[in-house]
């Protein structure tokens, strides 16, 4: 295992700046999530760091050691693929042991490899089948023990379960974080699914075109965004974003007004839709009309319009209706102000 480090990382095509002067500390032993939508540069990253792509600027460090210019084989990094890229016409035993079998291990090492991370992977049962007779969990699986199997500094994810159905996929992100906890090695996930970055991660960095614009624990990027878009990245269902002018203590949008105390001026004001209560018709801070509700089991999401939408989440057995007049109350910890001009965070 090893800390990572990139500092100052450029990485150039033609006009086009892939990666802007990144500076990223990966701690040893970490389980850390590269999050960003499409084309923000989470992959250029993840293939700077093997090796698969040379940098214009700046250096890559593992384990105290620059390899900036180091083949992908001399950094020691392992991968796990997104289309997972297992042999067709090898059963799992020996998809999972072909990094050893390549490095000329002894078969006493390798059978004691795989039966530690069949253990861990519970893949015992599936060893002797080929790719195409198991199920898409199973073969993530393999595909993470083939990665697991080296003895590497860190181990790299990129979209590992993208392909998964959504049950599949909550499953193994669980299983996932277990196996980094039980092993505690560095992993590196790489995913445009902010559920999925929260959720396995200790740490994550987000990437908005080829710059790393926040990191640190998921909880505190969710608490404190310090960028419009980091705010609306994060969270599920997405956060309200609303025009308003602030003063005398207070910030004036379509659907009334807001206490905080923040210099005068047009501002951009974000409400999480868990911040937002319902209260009766003319009590709370703002007020509007129901407009659609989606029932999802165990909470309900309320669109509630007045000028403007916003959209709050309630008890599941909500006893509204579309069409009812309602006020909401606003939970100040759910609140953030941005410039609406330059999308930073305000106060």
């Amino acid at each position: 295992m090893a800390e990572i480090r990139l500092e100052g990382v450029t990485k150039r095509y033609g006009d086009l700046v892939a990666l802007d002067d990144v500076s990223l500390v990966i701690e040893d032993g970490s389980f850390t999530s590269i999050f960003g939508p499409p084309s923000s540069g989470k992959s250029v990253l993840l293939r700077v760091l093997l090796g698969l792509e040379s940098v214009d600027a700046g250096r890559v460090i593992v384990d105290g050691r620059d390899v900036t210019h180091a083949t992908p084989n001399a950094r020691n990094l392992s991968m796990v693929f997104q289309n997972l890229a297992l042999f067709p016409h090898l059963d799992a035993r020996d998809n999972i042991a072909f990094p050893m079998i390549r490095r000329g291990a002894t078969q006493e090492d390798i059978d004691r490899w795989l039966e530690q991370l069949s253990g861990v992977l519970s893949i015992g049962h599936i060893l002797h089948k080929r790719p195409a007779a198991l199920s898409g969990g199973e073969r993530q699986r393999v595909a993470i023990g083939r990665a697991l199997i080296r003895d590497a500094s860190a181990y790299m994810m990129d979209e590992p379960i993208a392909a998964l159905d959504a049950r599949l996929r909550d499953a193994m992100r669980v299983e996932l974080k277990r196996l980094q906890t039980e092993l505690g090695r560095t992993f590196i996930y790489v995913t445009h699914d902010c559920e999925e970055a929260m959720s396995v991660a200790d740490n994550m960095a987000i990437l908005e075109n080829g710059r790393i614009v926040q990191q640190g624990r998921p909880d505190e990027v969710y608490t404190r965004p310090e960028t419009l878009y980091v705010a609306r990245l994060v969270g599920s269902p997405g956060i309200n974003v609303l025009a308003g002018h602030a003063s005398d203590n207070g910030v004036d949008i379509a659907m009334g007004r807001i206490a905080v105390p923040v210099d005068a001026g047009a501002v951009c004001v974000a409400l999480r839709p868990e911040a937002l209560g319902l209260a009766r018709p003319g009590e709370g801070e703002l007020r509007g009309t129901i407009t659609d509700i989606e029932r999802l089991g165990g909470f309900s999401v309320l669109t509630v319009s007045g000028g403007e939408e916003l959209r709050a989440i309630s008890n599941a057995d909500v006893a509204h209706r579309i069409g009812d007049e309602v006020g909401l109350t606003v939970d100040p910890s759910g609140m953030h102000l941005f410039d609406p001009q330059a999308g930073t965070r305000i106060g």
